[in-house]
C-alpha cells in the first residue's frame, strides 16, 4: 500500500531528483521554456511555483530561501529581477504544461513547459484589464447630463450655397 505517498519520485533517489529540479528551474528561469517529459514537467511545477511567488517579494530572507533550493545565484538574480516584476499581479499559475506527444526513442510523452508572462504568442492579443472594485456605487456624478446638439440654421446655409 503506497497511503500517505504524496508526489512522484522519478525513478531517482532524494538528492538526484532534488538536483534535477534544481537544474531544470534554472533552466526555465534561463530561457523561459523547456522541453521535457510530462512527469517531469509536472514535478518542476510543484517545485518552481512556490519559488516564484517568494520572488514577489524581494527580502533577503526570500532570496536565501530560494537560493537555497536553487543553488545558481544567475538564476536566482534573474528570477528577482526579470520575472517578479512580469508576475507580480498574477495571483498563481505562473507556468504552462503543453503537451508535444511522443519521443521517437522510447515513446516517452514529452511536453514543453514555460513562464505564462513570457510567451508573446498568447499575450499579444490580451488587453491589460482594468481594475474593477466590488463596491455597489459607481463614480460617475449624480446629475446625467444631456449631450447638446449644435444648431443648425437652415436659412444661413441656403443663403451660401446661392
Amino acid at each position: 500500500m503506497r497511503h500517505g505517498k504524496k508526489g512522484n519520485h522519478l525513478g531517482r533517489k532524494t538528492a538526484h531528483r532534488n538536483a534535477m529540479l534544481a537544474n531544470m528551474a534554472c533552466s526555465l528561469i534561463e530561457h523561459k521554456r523547456i522541453n521535457t517529459t510530462v512527469a517531469k514537467a509536472k514535478a518542476l511545477k510543484q517545485f518552481v511555483e512556490p519559488m516564484i511567488t517568494k520572488s514577489k517579494e524581494d527580502t533577503t530572507h526570500n532570496r536565501r530561501i530560494v537560493y537555497s533550493r536553487l543553488r545558481q545565484k544567475e538564476a536566482v538574480a534573474e528570477l528577482f529581477r526579470d520575472v517578479a516584476p512580469k508576475v507580480g499581479d498574477r495571483p498563481g499559475g505562473y507556468t504552462r504544461i503543453i503537451k508535444l506527444g511522443n519521443r521517437l526513442g522510447d515513446n516517452a510523452d514529452m511536453a514543453m513547459i514555460e513562464l505564462v508572462d513570457f510567451n508573446e504568442i498568447y499575450n499579444a492579443d490580451k488587453q491589460p484589464k482594468k481594475k474593477s472594485t466590488r463596491r455597489g456605487r459607481s463614480k460617475k456624478s449624480d446629475t446625467p447630463v444631456a449631450p447638446v446638439a449644435p444648431v443648425v440654421d437652415d436659412k444661413a446655409t441656403n443663403e451660401e450655397e446661392e
